[in-house]
C-alpha cells in the first residue's frame, strides 16, 4: 500500500498549497511507513516536477496531454483513479481548492472510497481507528470524522498544514491511461488568471474591504497596504455585488473561502455570511468606526476608527519599519 498526492499547478507552477499537501501525505506515509507518490497533471517542466522530491515524494507520475493542459474535473478525476489502483494507493491526498473540491467526491465514487474534505490536522490513527478533523459549518466548527473505507481520500484545507522540507530521491515517470470520450463532456473553454496578484486561496495574508470605503476610487490604499504585506485583497459581497470590485476577490459563504494567517477586515461590518468564508483565519483584525460591528465580536484585535484615517497611518508605520519610502 502506499500514499498517493495530487499536485495541483496553475499555468506549469505549483502553488505554495501544494507543497503543503505534499508535505501532509509525506506525514501520512511516515505515519503507515509507506510510499509517498505524486502524480501531476498538465504541462509541467522536469524541474518543477523536481521540485516535489523536495518535499517527502518518492516516486512522480507524469501526465502529458495536450488534452489536459487545463482543468478537467471528470479526467482528471479518472487519470488520478487509475494511477491510485496501478499503485495500490489506499490514501489519495489533495488540497481542497476549487478543482480538489470537484475532484474529491470523485474519486471516492470510482475507488469506493471514504472522503474527507477541508481536513485541518493529520489523521489519528490510535486504537485501530482511521480519524481526521475538518472544517464544518462553513468554517465555524469543527468535525472529526471517522473513515472505516479501505481507500480513502482527504482534501487538505490551505494554509492549515506547514511546509515540511523531506528530501528524497526520486524518479519522473511518464504516466498515461486512455481517457474516455465521455470524461470531456464538460469542460473549462478558459481560466483568467491575475497574475500580478496573490492569490487569494492560497494567501497568507489577506487584506479586505467593505462599504466602508464609500466607493472603488478608494480602493488604492486597500491595494497599497497589500502590497506593503505581501497579501492579496479581498471584498464582501455588497462590494462585489456593486461592481465596486471583481467577484473573484468576494469572500464569503458564497463567495471564497480563505484560511490566511492573517485576515484584515476594513470597512465590513461583519454579516454572518462573510464570516462564514473567514472564520477559519488565524488572526483577525478589524478595523471599524462602528464599535458595535458584529466584526469585533469575533476579532482578535479590533481598531475602532475612520478607515481612511487609520489605514493611511498604518501604511506610513509599515513603510517606517520596512524603511520603504
Amino acid at each position: 500500500m502506499s500514499v498517493l498526492i495530487y499536485t495541483e499547478n496553475a499555468d506549469g507552477k505549483f502553488k505554495k498549497s501544494t507543497f503543503e499537501a505534499v508535505s501532509y501525505a509525506r506525514a501520512i506515509a511516515d505515519q503507515n511507513n509507506t510510499s509517498l507518490i505524486a502524480i501531476s497533471i498538465g504541462d509541467v517542466s522536469n524541474n518543477e516536477l523536481n521540485l516535489l522530491a523536495k518535499y517527502g515524494a518518492e516516486k512522480i507520475l507524469n501526465v502529458a496531454n495536450a488534452q489536459l493542459k487545463n482543468f478537467v474535473n471528470q479526467a482528471y478525476a479518472s487519470i488520478i483513479a487509475e494511477a491510485a489502483k496501478k499503485q495500490s494507493a489506499d490514501i489519495v491526498v489533495l488540497s481542497n481548492s476549487f478543482s480538489g473540491r470537484g475532484l474529491a467526491p470523485r474519486l471516492g465514487v470510482k475507488l469506493d472510497a471514504g472522503v474527507v474534505d477541508g481536513a485541518v490536522s493529520l489523521p489519528d490513527q490510535s486504537g485501530g481507528k482511521f480519524t481526521v478533523k475538518k472544517n464544518a459549518f462553513s468554517g465555524k466548527a469543527f468535525a472529526v470524522v471517522e473513515l472505516t473505507s479501505v481507500n480513502k481520500i482527504i482534501a487538505l484545507t490551505p494554509n492549515s498544514y506547514k511546509i515540511i522540507e523531506a528530501a528524497k530521491p526520486a524518479q519522473v515517470e511518464d504516466f498515461s491511461i486512455e481517457v474516455k470520450a465521455s470524461d470531456f463532456k464538460a469542460m473549462l473553454k478558459e481560466i483568467v488568471r491575475s497574475t500580478d496578484k496573490v492569490s487569494l486561496p492560497d494567501a497568507e495574508i489577506v487584506v479586505s474591504g467593505g462599504r466602508g470605503l464609500k466607493g472603488p476610487e478608494n480602493w488604492g490604499m486597500i491595494e497599497e497596504l497589500a502590497d506593503l504585506l505581501g497579501a492579496a485583497t479581498a471584498c464582501s459581497k455588497p462590494v462585489s455585488d456593486a461592481g465596486w470590485r471583481p467577484h473573484s476577490e468576494h469572500v464569503g459563504q458564497t463567495g471564497i473561502a480563505v484560511s490566511p494567517n492573517l485576515y484584515i477586515a476594513i470597512g465590513i461590518s461583519g454579516a454572518i455570511q462573510h464570516l462564514a468564508g473567514i472564520s477559519s483565519s488565524k488572526v483577525i483584525v478589524v478595523i471599524n468606526k462602528d464599535a458595535e460591528a458584529p466584526f469585533f465580536k469575533v476579532a482578535d484585535y479590533g481598531i475602532v476608527g475612520d478607515a481612511f484615517e487609520v489605514v493611511p497611518k498604518l501604511i506610513a508605520a509599515i513603510k517606517e519599519h520596512k524603511n520603504v519610502a
